[in-house]
């Protein structure tokens, strides 16, 4: 690779670590927790489907429909030049190169992207291929990087790596609900409407996501050494988050967002580098 190319790639990768930082702080501190020859990979994992969110989430005054369609023609331009114009797709495309990324992850994603596009509801398959194509591929792709080649571990952590994935996503669909709902015309969980969320349903979709991180948790602890505490970090803090939004009643859920101060983040992250390193997960 020549050193002209080389610069490029260093400030595309520079923008994907900014755009991680400026849209999560608890997904910045969990890159920074990994060994340091992983946490470019995993900023332009991040970036690209921070970028592709954006464009179903925030553009309202553009065509989101073209610029979606866009977005997945320059990104499969990017995995088959190898180079993009675009620094979050250019780091995006030495990412999938250079682990092995499938296509069909990468398509996965792009179609949960485009079922936003539409306001809708769904029922228990439709929440399912979008659980899958939103987050439980994303944490696939993620997996690729932190086995670093090793298709066999790959394999055998595959389905951990979903369910952290799935946890995730559900806990931010239960934070969201209200914005999703009045935003963006959306309701996530199946055969849920809005006006009949109560504490029941609420109880039910809280006992789907303990399951998903009891499954998880098994794979954190059979990551390699190098990654596991970044993991492991924004795992804790996605509990954190879960544990204090089963505290809430249902119709608080609905008109306010709950989150996680950042000076109680950061406690967290002292608190779990102290449990990793004296072996207590």
């Amino acid at each position: 690779m020549n050193n002209q190319k080389s610069l490029f790639d260093q400030v595309s990768f520079a923008c994907s670590k900014k755009t991680t930082i400026a849209y999560s702080t608890s997904f910045s501190m969990g890159i920074r927790s990994l060994t340091s020859r992983l946490r470019n990979p995993i900023y332009g994992i991040y970036g690209f489907v921070r970028f592709a969110d954006e464009i179903v989430d925030t553009f309202h005054d553009y065509d989101k429909s073209f610029l979606m369609e866009r977005f997945r023609a320059d990104t499969v331009d990017a995995i088959h030049n190898g180079i993009s114009l675009n620094p979050i797709l250019n780091s995006f495309q030495l990412v999938y190169h250079k682990y092995g990324i499938e296509w069909e992850l990468v398509d996965c994603f792009l179609k949960s992207m485009e079922m936003d596009l539409q306001d809708k509801s769904y029922d228990r398959q439709g929440f399912e291929t979008y659980i899958l194509g939103s987050a439980e591929v994303v944490g696939l792709m993620c997996l690729r990087v932190f086995v670093e080649g090793d298709n066999e571990q790959y394999q055998k952590l595959s389905l951990f790596a979903k369910s952290l994935g799935a946890a995730f996503q559900k806990i931010n669909f239960l934070r969201d609900i209200k914005a999703d709902y009045h935003g963006l015309g959306r309701m996530y969980f199946p055969h849920l409407n809005f006006s009949s969320f109560n504490d029941e349903l609420k109880k039910n979709i809280e006992a789907e996501i303990a399951a998903d991180f009891k499954h998880a948790f098994e794979g954190i602890r059979q990551l390699p050494k190098e990654t596991r505490f970044g993991v492991y970090l924004a795992y804790t803090y996605y509990i954190k988050l879960f544990k204090k939004i089963k505290k809430i009643e249902s119709d608080r859920i609905m008109n306010e967002r709950i989150r996680i101060s950042n000076s109680r983040k950061w406690a967290l992250v002292m608190n779990t580098y102290v449990r990793h390193n004296l072996n207590m997960l």
